[in-house]
């Protein structure tokens, strides 16, 4: 009993380099598209889901040693391979179940190719060709195992190309990652005298390393285009093309504490997914040339969409790359990040930084804190003119400010005084106004930006919270939509008769959420209108969902369910959602789920959760940022 309390406790800092929630929800019974480097839209190979469910997933609930399955350990820990519990009185799950379960291996394997797929690799013995170690233990001690055959004929059989076709052949390989960009950009690297480390040549030319590098001619500094041509086949041996994330050739040397493996005998090579190496690997993983400009098929610069996400418990801001909900850089040294907003070209974020009552300015490209800006005090949320000439950082302490940093000089111009600690404040849609909400007030203060004082306020009848703005066809600001303390639902403010005009209540269904979380008087955080400005959305902690409206008719169009999160041993709780932002293209939510760490995204058209992405502790705050 104590090896498997030991196995349950530590199996997620194993299997999983971010323990923090399963891949993605649903139940498609294909898995997702993917980009491919040239940038078309290409459909991954399809797995069987009917021989999944009668020959595959039998296998996750056999006894091993012990007394141990799979299945008590994945259906109740959050590792990469997310398990549903199985019903009461039931000894296998249902079709509904299978699929969601069939969703999770899915994103384990790497179809056609039994030999990359994680789901085969990590309970495989080491000298078979598996992962260093697996705390669960291995299952199979080499591939003629037939469990471990059963699972590689299911991988193998399946539409894109023949499964014969041998891993490490160019023909399968080159086609999804870059020679040429290994070779000139990646593969220095590994020769690279880092200061402090041996480099990873010295260690990787030996016979017993599972990623092999080819040994030098004597007097020569670079290998020749044959070895070039050999290192490349096995680094591509310790990738998983578009996912840096999910690739041992960037986790096994990353620090643990920047996500990577809890140990490597080379030591520590990576810092943090800021280090300007583990980049340039990132980005040759993702398919793309970290040195060149990424274009458009017709010669323009590509936008590329990022979504950042202050996690309100840490020192971390995840950084989220909307083409593939993958997190891609983490962006360390910010203790209780809150507010986060962005400099009009991109090159700066700006973060409002709680320990410390500073907003700290950062370049964006390395993830370096350029400057801290002293605060007038305790700052909470931030917002940006639309031509980043000014910031505006609300001030939570008695009697209530509004501080106006200047972005060129990045000096405090000055504290404007308004009604109240200052929770949230937002820039209206034309930047001519800004708009800060108090809790302890229960008002809302409209301060003239160029006149630089409040000029009206609206008085409602409990605390204010988040609010999300509607434009006028000129730019101007129409209505306020206002979250309030206590209420489920939002306020609606005329913005040019400066009054409340109506309330909105959430529908009491779904519902059962908010009491074990302790979120009863917050009972909808998060609200926001779609870029297009054809709907308005609304999280509900009581629902454990989020809400849409249409535009400009209020009219309730439907909800997404959010992520429930399971307790061990107690009854499960809601996702506690805090905050929303969009994809410009208004296709898609985000939406942070504070207690299930991670972040919820919805189609927008079919209003359900088309991915989860793991972020950290307590996440809050979101933005998008759009690069051209």
């Amino acid at each position: 009993m104590y090896n498997l309390m030991l196995l349950l406790f530590t199996v997620a800092l194993i299997f999983s380099p971010k323990t923090k929630h399963a891949a993605a929800a649903g139940s498609r019974s294909e898995t997702s598209l993917t980009q491919s480097p040239q940038g078309s839209v290409q459909s991954q190979p399809t797995l069987d889901y009917e021989t999944y469910r009668t020959r595959i997933e039998p296998i996750f609930l056999k006894k091993r040693r012990d007394g141990v399955r799979c299945y008590d350990c994945h259906s109740v820990l959050s590792t990469r391979l997310q398990l549903q519990q199985v019903p009461t009185g039931s000894s296998s799950w249902t079709d509904e179940q299978s699929r969601r379960n069939f969703e999770a291996v899915s994103q384990l394997v790497s179809p056609c190719v039994p030999t990359k797929s994680r789901l085969l690799l990590h309970p495989l013995a080491n000298e078979a060709g598996g992962d260093p170690s697996h705390t669960g233990g291995k299952f199979w001690t080499s591939q003629s195992d037939p469990e471990w055959q059963m699972l590689a004929d299911w991988v193998g059989k399946c539409s894109g190309k023949s499964p014969d076709v041998p891993v490490n052949s160019p023909s399968t390989q080159t086609a999804a990652l870059s020679f040429e960009i290994f070779k000139t950009g990646v593969q220095p690297i590994f020769l690279k005298n880092r200061p402090g480390h041996a480099r990873c040549y010295g260690c990787h030319i030996l016979a017993s390393r599972n990623f092999r590098l080819e040994v030098l001619s004597p007097g020569s500094t670079e290998w020749t285009e044959e070895q070039s041509q050999r290192n490349f086949q096995s680094a591509l041996q310790h990738v998983v093309p578009g996912d840096p994330g999910s690739s041992r050739l960037l986790l096994h040397p990353l620090a643990p504490e920047a996500g990577g493996d809890a140990f490597h005998s080379g030591g520590r090579q990576f810092a943090s997914q800021n280090d300007p190496d583990w980049l340039t690997i990132a980005e040759w993983v993702r398919g793309r040339d970290a040195t060149a400009t990424s274009q458009s098929p017709t010669g323009s610069v590509a936008p590329s969409v990022q979504i950042y996400v202050t996690n309100s418990a840490s020192d971390a801001i995840d950084v989220v790359d909307a083409a593939t909900n993958k997190v891609v850089k983490v962006i360390h040294g910010i203790e209780l990040p809150h507010g986060i907003v962005f400099s009009p070209d991109g090159a700066r974020i700006y973060v409002s930084n709680e320990a410390e009552s500073v907003l700290d300015v950062v370049d964006r490209t390395s993830g370096n804190i350029l400057q801290k800006v002293a605060l007038s005090g305790h700052p909470n949320n931030i917002a940006i003119t639309k031509d980043g000439s000014r910031v505006v950082v609300g001030i939570r302490a008695q009697p209530g400010l509004i501080d106006v940093i200047d972005t060129n000089s990045l000096k405090r111009l000055k504290a404007i005084p308004v009604d109240g600690p200052v929770h949230n404040v937002y820039v209206t849609p034309d930047s001519r106004y800004a708009v800060s909400g108090s809790i302890e007030s229960k008002v809302a203060t409209v301060i003239d930006l160029q006149a630089g004082q409040a000029v009206w306020t609206v008085k409602f009848q409990s605390g204010v919270r988040p609010m999300a703005f509607e434009a006028n066809a000129d730019g101007s600001t129409r209505r306020i939509f206002v979250q309030l303390q206590g209420f489920h639902g939002f306020a609606v403010v005329d913005f040019s008769r400066r009054e409340q005009v109506a309330q909105i209540k959430l529908p009491d269904e779904p519902g059962g959420f908010g009491i074990a979380e302790g979120r009863t008087a917050v009972p909808s955080h998060g609200i926001g209108v779609a870029p297009d400005g054809r709907s308005l959305w609304v999280n509900s902690t009581l629902a454990n969902a989020v809400f849409e409206y249409s535009l400009p008719d209020l009219r309730l169009i439907g909800h997404a369910e959010l992520p429930e999160v399971h307790p061990l041993g107690r009854a499960r709780s809601g996702a506690v959602p805090e905050w929303i932002t969009f994809t410009p293209d208004s296709g898609r939510v985000y939406v942070s789920d504070s207690a299930a760490q991670c972040v919820s995204v919805i189609d927008t058209k079919t209003l359900k959760e088309v991915v989860i992405i793991p972020v950290g502790e307590v996440p809050k705050r979101m933005n998008t940022l759009v690069l051209r």
